[in-house]
């Protein structure tokens, strides 16, 4: 029955009319067609006036950024003590992405039918993973949804400000670069041939820097289809390794540990997301091993993710969890000797969380550093490749009276 109604295909339908006591009423609903709104209508006691299928945008993309909005508007919402549907529908009519709004009607439309809300949310695990799922089913159970949507939108809210920080991190000196590249091709293939002619009426012996320059200019602009070909090629087919093969994946992910001074603030952001979200996790009431579950895909790391496992397994056999993380090799004394304190004090989660906060201060600080650090090392480097093209080319016209 459940696949028969998924096949059939609703719309959201605006309507206008009367209720019993004569009062204009308006709103939305979802149905296949404008007879079951009116069906639906009239059950509830209103008389429809005007019915009109509301015509859907075309939305973007859902990003993480979104459910971590949806999320702190659902707890703030609820602990106004605003119902669960109608929180629904508040929040997808005010958002400006029509694909976010169509996820949230469509989970509205499963809780109505008597769907809870974690169950709701498991059906669409591209938006909602099992981190979530698993706090909200902990909530659920507990009568407590109110404070964990708090509590995951809090979560959230911090993930994102650390992958925002390690973008914007990564971000100026990646675009520096392609503009860099810009540069020099266009150097190459426009400006040196401009040059080559000039030389060319000189009658004397070019410097070997600039013979050097103008075999690279004629290569480029002989064989630049091939050149841009080769490099848009190899860089979709390696994204796409790196994406889909996980033994990519796993090497990629072990590299970016080890490249200086980006591999540690990597490091330092992958330890924050991992103890904040099981202490978040723990906190919530969910059992150790289940916990475990969704901590290591949340690191983002799968070196972070293999050790996670290694940590399930060995918890799960009796070993605690400070002397797992020991086993794993991958966590600094710091965490270490705090997750001790707290399963010594029975305050786990509470340790983890002073922990988190350490490491997310830590990439505030890293990434602050690193945008300072960067723009000289760039400035230098750029100011050698394009300064040298310019003085290798130079070089000729300096001799010029030698020739003359």
């Amino acid at each position: 029955m459940a696949s028969t109604k998924k096949d059939i295909k609703e719309f959201v339908f605006e309507w206008e009319g009367k209720d019993r006591n004569g009062k204009a009423v308006r709103g939305e609903l979802r149905a296949a067609g404008e007879n079951q709104v009116k069906a639906s209508l009239r059950r509830q006691g209103v008389f429809p006036t005007k019915i009109k299928k509301r015509k859907m945008r075309s939305g973007k993309r859902i990003k993480p950024k979104d459910i971590a909005l949806f999320t702190r508007q659902l707890a703030t919402m609820m602990k106004a003590g605003v119902p669960l549907l109608q929180t629904f529908d508040i929040v997808g009519r005010g958002n400006a992405n029509p694909s976010v709004t169509k996820l949230l009607n469509d989970v509205r439309s499963d809780v109505e039918t008597g769907t809870s809300l974690s169950g709701a949310f498991r059906k669409y695990p591209m938006y909602f993973d099992d981190l979530y799922c698993n706090l909200i089913e902990a909530g659920e159970a507990a009568g407590i949804l109110e404070s964990l949507l708090d509590r995951l939108a809090i979560y959230m809210e911090k993930t994102e400000a650390i992958k925002s920080k390690i973008k914007s991190a990564l971000m100026y000196p990646i675009s520096v670069i392609i503009v860099a590249f810009v540069v020099v091709v266009v150097i190459m293939i426009f400006v040196i041939p401009a040059f080559k002619q000039v030389f060319s009426s000189f009658g004397a012996d070019l410097p070997a820097p600039t013979l050097f320059v103008i075999a690279m200019s004629e290569f480029f602009v002989q064989w630049w289809w091939l050149i841009f070909g080769l490099m848009g090629g190899g860089g979709y087919f390696f994204m796409q390794s790196w994406k889909r093969n996980e033994k990519m994946q796993m090497a990629m992910d072990r590299l970016m540990l080890r490249i200086p001074i980006f591999g540690d603030l990597i490091n330092k952001s992958c330890i924050a997301r991992w103890t904040r979200t099981l202490s978040t996790m723990f906190a919530a009431g969910v059992p150790l091993v289940e916990a475990l579950d969704s901590v290591g895909g949340a690191s983002g790391n799968s070196v972070y993710a293999i050790a996670t496992e290694r940590i399930q397994q060995e918890v799960s056999t009796g070993t605690s969890l400070t002397a797992a993380m020991t086993n794993a090799n991958v966590f600094p004394s710091m965490v270490l000797q705090m997750c001790a304190i707290g399963e010594e004090s029975g305050s786990i989660d509470h340790m983890l969380g002073k922990a988190a906060d350490f490491y997310e201060a830590e990439v505030d600080d890293m990434v602050a550093g690193l945008s300072s650090l960067m723009e000289p090392i760039i400035i230098v480097v750029l100011g050698t490749i394009i300064g040298g093209i310019v003085v290798s080319m130079y070089l000729p016209i300096f001799k010029l009276g030698q020739v003359v």
